[in-house]
């Protein structure tokens, strides 16, 4: 006469199984039924622009790359007048503000912040979007005894800022429409 013992392993297996494939199809289900889709490469009604950059800006530089192939970025040599948008990403500004200090006066926590103004126009100069500022910023805690790895951090921190405001810029640019660049 068999154990029972070995059927009770099994139908816990199976139960096991059950419930893991009833949670994954909830989950699923969930995900497709609230709308998540994953981003995925943006899709721009342009296919030339000109981006001017500030100088001693990162975030003009980091822009130009992260068009890829979707979109001829001009060189800073080639005229002005072959794109179809004109991207000005003027005044770039990285500030380091203390925000924390300890009973004795010494600094614990600085707050990062990096601003980006912003001017779009279109190859007849019609502004798209003028003077708008992206601003990131970032807590950062301070230690005297740990110097050299909280200027790693912060530089860390100020090129994660940096991506963040791209694709901040590349997720409006997604939005001009082709009766814009008219």
């Amino acid at each position: 006469m068999p154990s029972p013992l070995p059927q009770a392993g099994v139908s816990n297996r199976a139960r096991r199984a059950f419930i893991q494939l009833a949670a994954l199809t909830t989950a699923s289900t969930t995900l497709v039924g609230c709308g998540f889709r994953l981003r995925g490469n943006q899709a721009f009604a342009f296919s030339r622009i000109a981006i001017v950059p500030n100088p001693g800006g990162g975030v003009a530089q980091e822009l130009r790359r992260s068009f890829g192939d979707a979109v001829h970025v001009l060189a800073q040599a080639e005229p002005i007048t072959q794109a179809q948008l004109v991207l000005d990403v003027g005044n770039e500004q990285r500030e380091k503000v203390v925000v924390g200090v300890n009973t004795s006066g010494q600094v614990r926590e600085f707050q990062l912040r990096l601003r980006v103004q912003l001017h779009l126009r279109n190859a007849q100069g019609k502004a798209l979007i003028e003077g708008v500022e992206i601003l990131q910023q970032r807590d950062i805690s301070f230690n005297e005894t740990a110097v050299l790895a909280k200027e790693a951090e912060e530089a860390l921190l100020y090129r994660d800022m940096q991506t963040d405001i791209v694709q901040q810029i590349l997720r409006r640019l997604s939005t001009v429409q082709a009766a814009q660049l008219d």
